[in-house]
């Protein structure tokens, strides 16, 4: 807004004063009015914007209330807070939370009066509904390389969509007693994130060459890892169940992943959204969790999951052990059989011509 004369600006402190002189008394039809003309001068004007939000809440209309509270509080952010003003703003932050707490209050019972029920009715649901009364954050995917558009923004993916998990989470044992072995050769882990000469250096947030997160690879990118796979003949036959991502020289990568006690690896996304990093907890003591997105989750021991690695992703350990877990990838139930082959055509004709695109990893 072009900055005002000094004749408009008495003439708007002379508004304010009335607004604030009327709301003092209790006369609310005048405040409303003095209100309104301040912001017809000025539409973003702070004080005018709680003087408003005042007087409808006094008269019972929170969520009219709550956009003039909202967009004072915003105004104030993109201006800057007049010193004045700060205790107006603080009890404002204090009443729009408080309207908010009711407004989910209301909205939950009502709709349980309605036949929701948490425990039962769509997950996809109960998220909009997380979304809506601000209980959790919006994430989306964001693919580092290539994003293949109209899937689906699903954090985790549905049981009901990988139903070969099952058989994955069946041979659990057999595939925690070959890991019993690899684990006795501590040599046999190396840094999940490389130093490669041909990239440049990044420190990672911490991670680059840190043993803290390493791994062990039976296929990495997209090729057989033979002296570690001949000790891993169970595990590989039961992921023969899976739809895995293959991509010649690209994936999929297939891995015992190992955290140490305390560590974290850091939030980040992954590279391409055309498919899904399935984890399966081995060794999982009690206190390693992982976040995707909004979604908070604690590995449990051969009880595996699907995730879209674009969405952002976190783990941490915060037992006195280490976790380790087998990872693989593999397709999104939504990319067709057609598809797939363009996009292994797509990463062959990237590097037939030399194309600088990073490994796919995990």
């Amino acid at each position: 807004m072009p900055r005002m004369n000094a004749d408009a600006a008495v003439a708007l402190e002379t508004l304010l004063q009335h607004a604030l002189s009327a709301r003092a008394g209790g006369d609310s039809d005048a405040a409303l009015a003095a209100a309104d003309r301040v912001l017809g001068v000025d539409g973003r004007n702070v004080l005018g914007a709680i003087l408003k939000g005042d007087v409808l809440a006094a008269r019972g209309d929170a969520r009219s209330a709550s956009s003039f509270y909202g967009a004072a509080l915003a105004s104030a952010q993109q201006r800057g807070a007049d010193p004045e003003l700060k205790g107006e703003l603080r009890r404002v932050q204090q009443a729009l939370a408080d309207m908010r707490r009711r407004f989910e209050e209301e909205l939950l019972a009502g709709i349980k009066a309605r036949g929701f029920d948490e425990a039962q009715s769509s997950a996809r649901f109960a998220l909009s509904l997380d979304l809506l009364t601000g209980r959790k954050p919006l994430y989306h995917q964001q693919p580092k390389f290539y994003l293949f558009p109209g899937l689906p923004q699903v954090q985790f993916q549905p049981r009901a969509d990988t139903p070969w998990l099952a058989a994955i989470e069946a041979a659990a044992p057999a595939i925690r007693a070959e890991l019993e072995a690899v684990l006795a050769e501590p040599a046999l882990f190396a840094p999940y994130v490389e130093d490669r000469s041909n990239r440049p250096r990044g420190g990672q947030a911490g991670m680059l060459e840190n043993p803290s997160w390493s791994a062990v690879f039976l296929w990495k990118d997209g090729a057989v890892v033979p002296e570690v796979a001949a000790r891993c003949p169970q595990t590989l036959k039961a992921l023969e169940a899976a739809p895995l991502s293959i991509i010649p020289g690209r994936s999929p990568s297939i891995l015992f992943s190992k955290l140490a006690a305390g560590a974290r690896i850091p939030p980040h996304h992954g590279l391409i959204n055309t498919r899904l990093i399935c984890h399966l907890p081995l060794v999982a003591p009690p206190g390693s969790w992982f976040r995707v997105g909004s979604d908070q989750r604690q590995w449990k021991e051969g009880q595996a999951w699907a995730f879209d690695d674009t969405i952002e992703h976190e783990a941490w350990n915060d037992s006195g052990q280490d976790r380790t877990i087998l990872i693989f990838d593999v397709w999104k139930p939504e990319i067709t059989e057609e598809e797939r082959g363009l996009i292994r055509a797509l990463f062959d004709a990237i590097d037939a011509g030399g194309g600088a695109t990073p490994k796919l990893g995990t």
